[in-house]
């Protein structure tokens, strides 16, 4: 969150002298002569506090802080008083002013009292977020399935992304779910009452590439694999205009942008712009562990909307769905729960050639190098993940050949 302070104080000296200690102290002030020139800057959405002169013609101090206070009461308003103001001041505070300083001030009591507001401010605003997620459910939680710390990080990455005001890249694997990643993202955004709208980026023109950018205002745009948008329309996006009242663009991609950047084929620009806010989508070999709990929960979405009793899940079900690769990733796995539910089973089911005890020992290989490469070869740290003895754990990688110096980095 940028540290804003909307400076309202009619005297232009004393306007330009605050506004620069301000910036010397890494704050972003907003310096404006007026309460109408401020107006607008004025409403619960501004992520900034007040700092405000009390004698200002037309409109004073004290009908900016009523203002101030109609608008948000938890925004804070520090008031400018004159060694006559003092009891006004005073007065104030009991009205909802954050603090008053006596000018002329001190740039260490100013940029504290300044410090202590813009604090407040962002604890107010978080707490808000927080409730909005859980007002909403929690898109991250509710959409994003796994039990892994990688499907857990993905949440907390997505989340973080979401409320970042910037355009954003999202890549992944084909079948990890980029559009869905990216829809995620939106829901969880200050923007998720605003449009979120999709395209593809080989389909673009110039032409539709405003009309989607208008459709989205104030809202999200999606480009769907966006190595295909033709070179003129990256520097279009590059270059459009950015903020609130503009579509923020969440690109995605699941080949390497990187790549393409090297080889002439992708503006280097675009791609850096929008790698400041980057979601990588971890592929279903990666985390192994998620599968039965993505597989289970595909299977009762498909029953319901089949209308349909969803089959049970056995355990030599899930042993045969991870003895497979998955290079389709969560939406081959989707298609398999769906063929599943309408007793097509061949798919999940274990491989013929193996019996139960075999396919078990996949399993149990596929958990042990997962915990090995998360944990960058670390032995003791991944036997303390699986909850193993040392004993144990090393027995088992034993047994199946592995070993801890292979994975690490």
């Amino acid at each position: 969150m940028r540290r804003q302070v909307l400076l309202v104080e009619d005297d232009a000296a004393v306007r330009e002298a605050l506004a620069q200690t301000l910036e010397l102290a890494d704050l972003s002030p907003i310096a404006l002569g007026s309460f109408v020139a401020a107006k607008e800057r004025i409403a619960a959405s501004f992520e900034g506090v007040i700092l405000s002169d009390i004698r200002m013609p037309g409109r004073d101090g004290f009908h900016l802080l009523d203002y101030a206070q109609a608008r948000d009461p938890d925004l804070p308003v520090v008031l400018l008083t004159g060694e006559g103001d003092i009891p006004m001041a005073v007065s104030a505070m009991g009205r909802g002013a954050f603090g008053f300083l006596e000018k002329p001030c001190d740039p260490s009591e100013l940029l504290s009292v300044l410090e202590r507001a813009l604090k407040t401010r962002a604890l107010v605003l978080d707490n808000r977020r927080l409730r909005s997620l859980v007002e909403s459910g929690d898109p991250a939680a509710r959409m994003i399935f796994g039990h892994s710390d990688l499907a857990e990080g993905l949440r907390r990455q997505v989340r973080l992304v979401a409320q970042a005001e910037g355009d954003a890249l999202i890549t992944g694997q084909p079948g990890t779910g980029v559009s869905k990643v990216a829809e995620v993202i939106h829901l969880c955004s200050p923007r998720s009452k605003a449009p979120f709208v999709k395209r593809a980026a080989a389909g673009l023109t110039p032409e539709s590439l405003a009309e989607a950018l208008k459709e989205a205002d104030k809202g999200s745009l999606f480009i769907d694999n966006i190595a295909s948008l033709p070179a003129q329309l990256q520097l279009a996006i590059g270059e459009a205009e950015a903020g609130p009242q503009a579509a923020r663009i969440l690109a995605g991609n699941t080949a390497d942008l990187a790549a393409e950047v090297a080889a002439g084929r992708f503006n280097a620009d675009l791609y850096y712009h929008l790698s400041v806010l980057a979601v990588r989508i971890p592929a279903l070999s990666e985390r192994p562990e998620d599968i039965p709990v993505l597989f289970r929960q595909y299977v009762a979405q498909a029953a319901e909307q089949a209308g349909l009793s969803a089959p049970e899940v056995t355990p030599e079900v899930v042993a045969g769905l991870m003895s497979r690769d998955w290079p389709g990733n969560a939406r081959a796995l989707m298609s398999v729960a769906m063929r599943f539910v309408m007793g097509l089973t061949e798919e999940a089911a274990p491989d013929a050639g193996l019996g139960l005890a075999e396919q078990m020992s996949m399993v149990e290989k596929s958990l042990l190098e997962t915990a090995l490469r998360r944990t960058g070869g670390q032995a003791s740290a991944a036997a303390q993940a699986l909850k193993l003895p040392r004993k144990t754990f090393y027995d088992k990688l034993s047994r199946y050949g592995i070993r801890p110096e292979d994975f690490r980095h």
